[in-house]
């Protein structure tokens, strides 16, 4: 039986420049149960030397730039993607958005609708952008898939979507997540990371991740507890506050911003941690949550958008109010064991196989 042909647009996914959604697809991608679909991605420039493993297993087709430009990509996706996929069984577009000339039938990822929950944190540019496209591509989409059931009810809201062309589609991650981390002991001396009890927060330093949050309760409870707060991830639209608030005592010596490193060092800094902090006030999904879960550390998560639904009973879920935080690493401590056998059940839901499964029962609802 002839496979069905499966077009992936990718030349939005400028390799680190895009967030989570890189990994997000990327992990299905690779989740793929293997020889049932003969898929091919299209790709920005450089993309195959950001992901050989994808290269490596599927046929990746890259523009001669880098999407950098984002008229000279929709321009592409309008042009060079539609002449290319004119014998594709289907079209899945990752980034959010459908070409207004484009192939059907499509499969449309939405990551989430956060520029219609917080606008404020968007630049007016791209704000407009997303106002204008996004409503416009989810009604030529055949098939729409979200992340999680948050961003399911999201989605059918906001542009009166029928539910049934709304699907599911996890974040997943692979089992060996965290085989090559970064011993402590080394990581310590590196960074200057001392002696005492750390914690871990991974997020670019945008608006809604809640670095901001996180300095008020260092200030106001965990420095006297003796907590060293790590900060990873890269520039986001919040580094300058982000660093101007540093530059201040009593912070500057508790708080340890190390930016973007290297996913060895990254997965060895979440693992020593005694616990991964993640106070945003909007996710689509919050990958770090399952990443901290696979990495055995306990997650303090706010109870924010999407998160209590990811974290369920495997983490400690606390509202956005600096005095909920007071004590909440006392709890962590008190139910550690608890916490990582609660992770280990329900990381069961959130591996790369289902992930991948769930992205190829959409495909196969799209191609019938």
């Amino acid at each position: 039986m002839t496979k069905p042909a499966v077009s992936v647009n990718m030349t939005w996914c400028r390799p680190g420049q895009v967030g989570g959604s890189e990994e997000y697809l990327c992990r299905q991608l690779l989740g793929l149960p293997e020889n049932i679909f003969d898929l091919e991605i299209f790709s920005p420039r450089g993309f195959v030397a950001a992901h050989p493993e994808l290269a490596s297993r599927y046929v990746i087709t890259e523009l001669r730039h880098d999407s950098t430009s984002r008229l000279r990509r929709i321009w592409s996706e309008s042009t060079w993607l539609y002449r290319r996929t004119r014998r594709s069984s289907l079209v899945h577009h990752g980034g959010g958005t459908v070409p207004e000339v484009h192939r059907s039938p499509t499969l449309l990822t939405i990551h989430d609708l956060q520029y219609l929950e917080y606008p404020q944190y968007f630049r007016a540019s791209r704000l407009a952008y997303l106002r204008w496209v996004m409503p416009r591509s989810a009604q030529r989409a055949t098939l729409i898939a979200v992340p999680s059931a948050f961003v399911q009810a999201s989605v059918v809201a906001a542009y009166g979507i029928d539910v049934e062309r709304v699907v599911v589609v996890p974040h997943g991650v692979e089992a060996t997540l965290g085989a090559h981390a970064t011993d402590s002991d080394r990581l310590r001396s590196k960074y200057g990371l001392g002696t005492g009890p750390l914690v871990v927060l991974p997020a670019v330093t945008h608006p809604h991740k809640g670095h901001q949050f996180l300095f008020d309760v260092m200030e106001r409870y965990w420095i006297s507890q003796g907590v060293t707060l790590v900060l990873i991830g890269g520039a986001g639209l919040a580094e300058n506050e982000v660093c101007r608030r540093l530059d201040k005592e009593p912070l500057r010596q508790h708080v340890i911003k190390l930016g973007r490193v290297s996913t060895a060092d990254r997965d060895g800094l979440i693992a020593m941690a005694e616990a991964m902090v993640f106070p945003s006030e909007y996710e689509g999904f919050g990958a770090p949550v399952i990443e901290a879960m696979a990495l055995g550390t306990p997650v303090i998560t706010s109870d924010r958008a999407c998160l209590p639904e990811v974290v369920g009973d495997a983490g400690v879920v606390v509202p956005l109010e600096v005095d909920a935080w007071a004590e909440v690493l006392d709890d962590v401590r008190s139910r550690g064991d608890e916490l990582l056998q609660k992770a280990r059940y329900r990381l069961q839901r959130f591996t790369a196989e289902e992930s991948g499964a769930a992205l190829a029962a959409a495909y196969r609802l799209v191609a019938e």
